[in-house]
Order: structure tokens, then C-alpha cells, then sequence
């Protein structure tokens, strides 16, 4: 499961860059872990009634200067941690996105899923621009057994 994408909100808090994409109908969120995409449609479009994805379907607005995204549809599989804390498919997660500082943005996640936990709780954290010359999104790709092998071979 290491090397699943990571889902909403871990993929967020990585250690991996993102990149944010603004168009009029969608933000573009693309991670560099594992080429993880993910899209908040911004055309005010309802949720799926039967699909689950690996990092949720997002649907967002803007409230002032923050993105607010609604994000549902999660399949159960990914993770919050490498520990393997967990959810259910119905967790829900509203998230606030605020630029607090030329280059900072504020995040906030907020988690309800009843059939894991007693009641909602909220992460928050700052995520911080890259400002290096010419950076850009490298193709990071996750090998799950390679500390393993790395062990056998010594």
C-alpha cells in the first residue's frame, strides 16, 4: 500500500511538490509522487452517485480568497500515514485552501467518516512555494521493496 496514490488528504502533506493548475472549470493538483492527479471541478457539478477513486472526486468553490473543496467518493484503500491509519469509503473531507502569504497557503482538511470515527477532526498546515530556478515535477517512481532489497544485498 505504500505506493498506492495516496489519497486526499496525505497526498497533500508529502513530502513530494505539487503543482497548481487554476483554469476557469478546474484546479489541477498534480503530485509529484507516483504521478498523482487530482482535479476539483469548479462548475459546480455534483458528486457521482456510484464511483469511488483513489483520490476522491473533488468539487470546489471559492468563499473570499479561499478554495473550498468538497471531496467524497474515496475508495477505502488509501491511507492517512505509512502506519496505515485508515478510513471507510465514506469519508468525507472538506478542505480549505487560503494564500496567507505571498508564498504560503494555509491548509486545512476537515475528516467526518462515521464508520471509522467518533467525530469529525481537522488537520491544518502550511504549505510553502517552491521558489528554486527552473524546478519542476520529477517522475518519481515508488519502488514499495527496495529498502528490502537494499538489506539483501549488504
Amino acid at each position: 500500500n505504500i505506493c498506492y496514490i495516496p489519497g486526499v488528504p496525505r497526498v497533500m502533506y508529502l513530502s513530494f511538490p505539487i503543482q497548481i493548475v487554476q483554469t476557469p472549470k478546474f484546479v489541477l493538483m498534480a503530485s509529484e509522487f507516483a504521478h498523482t492527479l487530482r482535479r476539483v471541478f469548479m462548475d459546480g457539478s455534483k458528486h457521482p452517485d456510484i464511483a469511488l477513486f483513489w483520490i476522491g472526486d473533488s468539487r470546489g468553490h471559492w468563499e473570499g480568497e479561499t478554495l473550498v473543496v468538497d471531496t467524497a467518493n474515496n475508495l477505502s484503500d488509501t491511507w492517512f500515514d505509512r502506519s496505515g491509519n485508515f478510513h471507510s469509503d465514506a469519508l468525507h473531507i472538506t478542505e480549505r485552501i487560503t494564500r496567507t502569504e505571498p508564498d504560503i497557503l494555509t491548509y486545512q482538511a476537515t475528516l467526518e467518516d462515521p464508520q471509522v470515527f467518533t467525530r469529525p477532526w481537522t488537520i491544518r498546515m502550511l504549505l510553502y512555494r517552491h521558489k528554486e530556478p527552473n524546478l519542476q515535477l520529477l517522475e518519481y517512481e515508488c519502488n514499495a521493496y527496495l529498502e528490502d532489497a537494499e538489506k539483501e544485498n549488504k
